[in-house]
């Protein structure tokens, strides 16, 4: 089996919605056509930090990864934390992932923080650091994970900051977008090694 784990906070938790309509849920559906031999894990905690996601990562590496699914920092920024200590946590967690699992494939899911204009420069290099760790360290980037839903209130539950049961399937889409090469690749490398074992 191929091992897709998301770790995450609320919004891939599904937080006020049934942890089955969440979008890393919704990701079985997508990978059943292209392979019955992968599985989602969903270790994403409501009101998670960057902090909070190296406290409990452990017990998660215990496992063989294939595929993981990065989405932490929006808390973070919620509470001003500067954004070299995100950055620093952010990449603690992949270097742990990566010394585990040396073959790992890494997508990051990137956010955008809506501030006052006076916060204008944190606003930028919070949006900015996504895209420079997935540089980095030779991830997938899904752009803007809440492309399309943020600020929408037909997508939103009633708090206009986590997505509903609808907003989830658009975030679903964004992450496939990137998502679907890489599974239908890990699904070819698993068919290939499988043809070698014969």
């Amino acid at each position: 089996m191929k091992a897709i784990l998301v770790f995450g906070d609320s919004l891939s938790a599904g937080l006020g919605i049934s942890p089955r309509e969440a979008w890393p849920m919704l990701l079985l559906d997508k990978l059943r056509p292209i392979s019955s031999h992968f599985r989602v894990i969903n270790a994403s905690a409501s009101g998670s930090t960057t902090e909070d996601g190296l406290h409990r990562l452990p017990p998660h590496l215990d496992r063989s990864i294939d595929i993981f699914v990065l989405e932490l920092g929006i808390n973070d920024a919620w509470h001003g934390i500067p954004i070299e200590t995100i950055r620093a946590n952010l990449q603690s967690i992949i270097d742990e992932v990566k010394t585990r699992n040396p073959n790992v494939t890494l997508v990051i899911a990137g956010m955008q923080f809506p501030l006052p204009s006076s916060k204008a420069d944190y606003m930028t290099m919070f949006g900015k650091m996504f895209g420079e760790l997935a540089e980095k360290n030779h991830a997938s980037l899904v752009p803007y994970l809440l492309d399309g839903v943020a600020g929408n209130p037909e997508l939103n539950l009633p708090d206009r900051i986590h997505p509903n049961v609808a907003g989830h399937k658009i975030l679903l889409e964004n992450v496939w977008r990137v998502l679907e090469p890489i599974a239908r690749d890990a699904a070819k490398s698993r068919a290939h090694t499988n043809l070698i074992q014969k």
